[in-house]
């Protein structure tokens, strides 16, 4: 069933969308994630399409742009069971596509832009990444460096991003750039920039702790010309409107997050009921039982927060301080879920054969991209009056 045949948030509705999501996916996704984990990578051009029959990478988006037009609802749902996959890289992956490199267009680009290089990617035609990170700025949005000069109606890019998802696959990137000299957050504009565009060049895929099966890159920009039209939204505003996508982002990463520490907690549980330690099974020892429902609590909230999420931004309401507030509660519970995990099952848990070494490594990133928790922090200090 796609996601055309759900327009409502009744329970019932998305619970059957939850039962069909997770059918695809196991086809799609998880039958082959530790193909694709021992490679290093797996086929965007091949899976993305794939995923787009089935009405997915445009579930959020609005009809007239080639998408689904589905509650926020639906897509917490994808996002949970894309993190049960198995792997955090191509789940990442995914979530770049429709949660982090095309939010900006859709809100923002001209129909030009969108006919280019929004309907393909929903389509799955065309794979997109987001290019924010510097190497001398990290999460110092404001701090980067790589500027746009404008010659007639181009603009004329030099410069360096890093850590850039999709990057060896993309098609287009929307990358963020200097194209005026005010500082800090002033004077930058979300440009698309396509892969064959003279003067652009990936320069090295990253080997990276986690999520393997993404590739992560860097990029090297040396007089990289593009029409000034491709310019999404108004120029000198980029860095407002990539706020405004990074607070879809870290919806993304909540959502991901609790379907990741749920399977887990799952997972976990089971093992406690088989593994026999000193005569008993673990399950019957208070310790690790209070622990993994002390952890399972902490998950229930960052579900309600989510919930509260889908409801205030369906209602148009700002949810800065939700996202916020969740990116950095979703990293630090995710680390605490894979250490217990890795913990409750010993010397099995600490080999590279079972699914928590791949888990404790994944989940690791979550409090570093898209923000650090640090990051969370100052904005949060912000939002409560101190000035920092």
């Amino acid at each position: 069933m796609t996601a055309e045949a759900h327009t409502n948030t009744d329970t019932e509705d998305i619970e059957e969308f939850r039962t069909s999501v997770r059918a695809i996916l196991e086809k799609e996704i998880a039958s082959r994630i530790d193909e694709w984990e021992a490679a290093g990578a797996f086929d965007a051009h091949e899976l993305f399409p794939r995923l787009a029959e089935h009405g997915l990478l445009g579930l959020g988006y609005s009809p007239e742009d080639g998408g689904e037009g589905a509650p926020l609802e639906y897509q917490m749902v994808l996002a949970e069971e894309l993190a049960r996959c198995g792997a955090a890289g191509v789940s990442m992956a995914i979530n770049v596509q429709m949660h982090m490199a095309t939010p900006s267009l859709a809100r923002f680009g001209t129909p030009e832009l969108k006919e280019a290089y929004l309907r393909p990617a929903l389509r799955g035609e065309q794979v997109a990444a987001i290019a924010v990170t510097e190497p001398g700025s990290g999460s110092d949005v404001a701090g980067l460096s790589t500027r746009a000069r404008r010659d007639g109606n181009d603009w004329v890019i030099t410069g360096q991003k890093i850590f850039i998802t999709n990057g060896a696959q993309a098609d287009w990137f929307c990358m963020l750039v200097r194209t005026s000299d005010e500082g800090g957050h002033r004077g930058m504009s979300q440009i698309i920039v396509p892969r064959d565009t003279p003067g652009f060049e990936v320069v090295r895929v990253l080997d990276k702790l986690g999520n393997r099966s993404s590739d992560t890159v860097e990029l090297r920009l040396e007089d990289a010309r593009v029409p000034v039209s491709n310019t999404i939204g108004t120029p000198g505003r980029g860095f407002q409107q990539q706020m405004q996508q990074f607070v879809i982002e870290r919806l993304s990463a909540c959502f991901s997050a609790a379907g990741s520490a749920a399977q887990a907690l799952e997972r976990t549980r089971d093992y406690l009921q088989t593994r026999t330690v000193f005569g008993a099974p673990l399950a019957t020892r208070q310790y690790p039982v209070f622990r993994l429902t002390e952890l399972s609590a902490q998950l229930d909230l960052l579900r309600a927060l989510n919930e509260k999420m889908c409801r205030k931004l369906g209602a148009g309401e700002d949810i800065t301080r939700e996202a916020t507030v969740g990116k950095l509660t979703a990293g630090r519970l995710l680390r605490e879920v894979a250490d217990a995990a890795v913990q409750y099952h010993g010397g099995l848990g600490y080999m590279e054969e079972n699914w928590t070494s791949r888990f404790y490594r994944d989940s690791r990133l979550v409090s570093i991209g898209g923000g650090a928790d640090e990051v969370m922090l100052q904005v949060l200090a912000k939002l409560d009056g101190y000035d920092l």
